[in-house]
């Protein structure tokens, strides 16, 4: 039976296991998902378990999208350009790392019929998460900005100077408002008000704080579902079906 796991801080919030039973049973894949949380001194560890094929890949998630780079091989194009990985398969003896988020952003940003080409968007976040965001906001056209706490170049900018700003999409990738601190909201109302389009790629819950006063479902369980597809798709080595059937059925079981 082929075994994969995910691997972060703290993982009783993922429904990562759910969904890749769901696409084990429809794909009739003899394999089973599972959490692993560990430290961040234990990553070179698990990657070596993952090369001694006790695994036959690894999903990574909060907080170690980008500390994981080291202890690979190589990296795919897309994880390579955005700095960050959160799908891991070993591919002929070496331990590569991929961008999955990436995948998943993109396509949601589709599915939501959302407009971003020329228009000016704000990603909440410089995590790994964001920095897959930000990549696909650029590719689909849109002028991108990070927005953080502590600005270091000119692609970042303060949540202050956020209000002043004219948004036409907002994406939150920090975990503010994520399980259990429900009612945290990362941005102001007079920011919320101001945005066109809000999305939110925490799926726990499914509508956060930020959502509701946006009167927005953009969450990210699409985001997670496309992730997870495209995962699959490396480590099984062929295509597999639209997220948008998985995302139904995921959608009918929570």
């Amino acid at each position: 039976m082929k075994r994969y796991a995910l691997i972060g801080k703290q993982l009783s919030h993922s429904f990562s296991p759910m969904i890749h039973r769901e696409i084990y049973k429809d794909f009739d894949i003899c394999a089973e998902y599972e959490l692993l949380e560990v430290k961040e001194e234990e990553l070179g560890d698990v990657i070596e378990r993952l090369r001694k094929k006790e695994f036959s890949g690894l999903n990574v998630t909060i907080p170690y999208k980008k500390e994981i780079i080291k202890y690979l091989d190589e990296l795919s194009e897309e994880a390579e350009a955005i700095g960050s990985v959160n799908t891991i398969a070993l591919v002929h003896g070496k331990i590569i790392g991929y961008n999955t988020d990436y995948f998943g952003f993109y396509q949601s940003v589709l599915n939501y019929n959302i407009e971003v080409k020329g228009k000016h968007c704000f990603v909440l976040g410089t995590g790994g998460a964001a920095l897959a965001v930000y990549k696909a906001l650029k590719d689909l056209g849109g002028y991108v900005r990070y927005v953080s706490r502590n600005p270091k170049n000119e692609d970042m900018i303060s949540y202050r100077r956020l209000e002043e700003e004219q948004i036409d999409v907002l994406v939150n990738t920090t975990p503010i408002g994520m399980y259990p601190n429900v009612e945290e909201c990362p941005v102001t109302d007079k920011v919320i008000q101001k945005a066109k389009y809000v999305m939110d790629i925490i799926f726990n819950p499914l509508q956060t704080v930020l959502l509701k006063k946006a009167d927005s479902t953009m969450n990210g369980l699409d985001m997670l579902v496309g992730q997870a597809i495209k995962a699959e798709e490396i480590w099984q080595n062929k295509k597999l079906y639209s997220s948008r059937d998985l995302l139904k059925r995921i959608g009918d079981l929570l």
